[in-house]
């Protein structure tokens, strides 16, 4: 599929899927005749783990690593030391991203209150007389 079906599949703008083409994230994979690039479902389901990934604080270094465990543990011929080490790192990503959603949560709960706060003195607040 060409990056415009791509990018309503994603909701990523096309200049975000150039970029991480350019960073080497996700490379098209292949170019029409006319030099356009195209993606398969494969590419779109990666593009969507890294949508995942952003808002959750992860760089660009971070999200190559992932992504390089990922492609690895995909690929045929692993011998099982490799196998664990991959799964090791995995399970090391699995427990950043758990921890960073216990911080947002935090900061919803934190947020909430304030909102909560606000609403309160709003209701609470005398109205003036005006002269």
């Amino acid at each position: 599929m060409q990056i415009g079906e791509v990018a309503e599949r994603t909701g990523l703008s096309l200049r975000t899927i150039r970029y991480y083409g350019e960073v080497g994230l996700v490379v098209p994979s292949a170019r029409s005749k006319g030099g356009f690039r195209l993606y398969t479902e494969s590419d779109v389901a990666r593009l969507l783990l890294i949508k995942q990934m952003k808002p959750l604080g992860f760089s660009l270094e971070q999200t190559r690593d992932l992504l390089g465990v990922l492609d690895r543990l995909d690929s045929p011929g692993l011998d099982d030391a490799e196998r664990a080490a991959l799964t090791d790192q995995l399970d090391r990503f699995e427990t950043a991203v758990a921890a960073r959603c216990a911080a947002l949560r935090e900061q919803l709960a934190l947020a909430e209150e304030f909102g909560a706060r606000l609403r309160a003195r709003r209701g609470a607040a005398v109205p003036r007389a005006r002269a």
